[in-house]
């Protein structure tokens, strides 16, 4: 693993320049260590900036240059004490980003989930990972101690993991895109990441990784280890926070549950199911725009509301779709929908990378391999069909032998491959749901999310409240006949128009 934070300027290069202007190694370093502290002593002024500015009698900029005059010890004293306070938001006016690689799949999915981040990494829609090879897992016992034949385990894993590679390849040379291809790939495939974040939420990453249950998977817990040293180095005011924070055993949630439930095997869902609601929501949405338009109380919105619906039949479809496509869809969220969705491992960043709903995803180390999503055009090939099918259950015989080994859970789940699936649940509000179907409902969108985006507007179809909410979702050719492809688009439009 290498993790590297992409800094502001590029020492190297720097370096270089240095160099050719007749610089010694000695001033080199001397002057690249300069503006390194400078950097570091600005990032201070800046957080404790926004630390005292709330009571600060001056406007921001004297506020800043008085911190500029002041020594980086004490801007880290003043940051700390102010974070100490339960402040730490402070920290988020620092922005980062690093370059990751030499990770799996599986740290790319869990990293993603972090709501307040952003990450960018390869389209396995679009891009052939026939050479990108594994993270070769380390392989523990129960009490994560490293085994003793853990090579020989490791190879036999890697033996097994080739095999998926030389499978994915031969597909696609069968004819199969990469995007159906890849759900034999394993959950161990190597990927690349670019990803930012705020110093508050580097913060929560490292807790989360070196703190809580997700050590224990040892991948996580190493990149947290790495932002941990580079947090020393480059922002030490989290640090305290992190330190504080300790890890009690015996506070584990499965551990209390175990107490009452006796695990079975678990069904994944046939399509999205709505589990949960707002009342009334068409009425909902549309009175909420009158009272924010005009500040009047529930009670005078409704009667306004209704006064108005009785003068004009289509004024209900008319204000949906004035708030929808003219304005900031705001009053779209006053409304909420509950979902459990089921998807594969393979497409299950499609919807985790929309940061506006709070997405839970089960944990990995609860698995069924043998439930897992067929692509319709290998369904269609008895062939390919077959040999899709023996993949799986090769991968559960690797898998209940490696179990067998008296191997971790933690380390097992890198038996996970893109087909095998799971239930999903989050929480959409109206905007973000209108958001998600209007891309995820259009034929170019990967088949399995757009299965996924009927099945959720299905769900939304059943309900009588909903009926003019229901007509505003979906993609812009049929809400707006408008089509955002251009070039590329799939002619849909065209139909429609006609």
């Amino acid at each position: 693993m290498k993790v590297e934070l992409a800094g502001p300027l590029n020492y190297d290069k720097l370096s270089q320049y240095l160099e050719s202007e007749g610089r010694s190694e000695e001033e080199i370093k001397r002057e690249i260590d300069y503006i390194k502290e400078l950097i570091k002593e600005r990032t201070a002024s800046l957080v404790a900036t926004a630390g005292t500015i709330s009571r600060y009698k001056g406007n921001v900029f004297e506020n800043f240059e008085e911190k500029e005059q002041s020594t980086k010890d004490k801007n880290l004293k003043t940051i700390q004490n102010i974070i100490g306070l339960g402040h730490d938001s402070i920290t988020d006016h620092k922005y980062y980003i690093f370059l990751v690689s030499g990770v799996s799949m599986l740290m790319e999915q869990i990293l993603i989930d972090e709501r307040f981040s952003s990450f960018t990494i390869k389209s396995r829609r679009e891009v052939n990972f026939s050479k990108d090879g594994i993270v070769l897992p380390t392989f523990r016992d129960k009490n994560y101690n490293i085994l003793a034949n853990n090579a020989d385990i490791r190879e036999e894993y890697n033996r097994h993991s080739n095999i998926l590679f030389r499978k994915y390849s031969e597909f696609i040379e069968k004819g199969m895109k990469n995007e159906d291809a890849r759900f034999i790939l394993p959950y161990s495939l190597n990927s690349n990441i670019v990803m930012g974040f705020d110093t508050h939420t580097l913060k929560d990453i490292i807790i989360k990784f070196t703190k809580t249950k997700y050590r224990k998977i040892k991948e996580l817990n190493e990149l947290g280890e790495k932002l941990y040293e580079i947090a020393q180095e480059n922002f030490p005011f989290i640090i305290p926070e992190i330190d504080k924070v300790q890890i009690d055993e015996n506070d584990d949630i499965k551990s209390f549950l175990s107490a009452y439930i006796e695990p079975e095997q678990y069904k994944i869902l046939d399509s999205p199911r709505l589990i949960n609601h707002s009342d009334k929501i068409d009425d909902m949405i549309l009175i909420s725009c009158i009272m924010r338009n005009y500040q009047y109380t529930l009670e005078h919105a409704i009667r306004v509301y209704e006064e108005a619906s009785k003068m004009d039949p289509n004024f209900k479809i008319n204000l949906m779709r004035k708030i929808a496509f003219k304005g900031d869809r705001k009053e779209l969220a006053q409304v909420n929908f509950e979902f459990q969705i089921p998807l594969s491992y393979a497409v299950l960043t499609h919807l985790t990378r929309h940061r506006t709903h709070p997405i839970m995803v089960p944990d990995f180390t609860n698995i069924d391999l043998t439930q897992y999503k067929i692509p319709p055009k290998i369904e269609k090939n008895t062939s390919l069909l077959q040999e899709y099918k023996k993949i799986f259950e090769l991968n559960l015989k690797e898998y209940s032998k490696f179990k067998q080994y008296g191997i971790c859970d933690e380390d097992l789940i890198y038996f996970i491959i893109g087909g095998n699936m799971t239930n999903a649940m989050t929480n959409l509000d109206g905007k973000t749901l209108a958001h998600i179907l209007a891309l995820r409902e259009c034929d170019k969108a990967q088949w399995e999310t757009r299965q996924m985006a009927l099945g959720l507007h299905r769900e939304i179809d059943k309900l009588e409240d909903a009926q003019i909410f229901s007509k505003i979702l979906g993609p812009t050719c049929v809400t707006q006949h408008f089509c955002k492809e251009g070039k590329e688009s799939c002619g849909r439009i065209k139909t429609l128009k006609k």
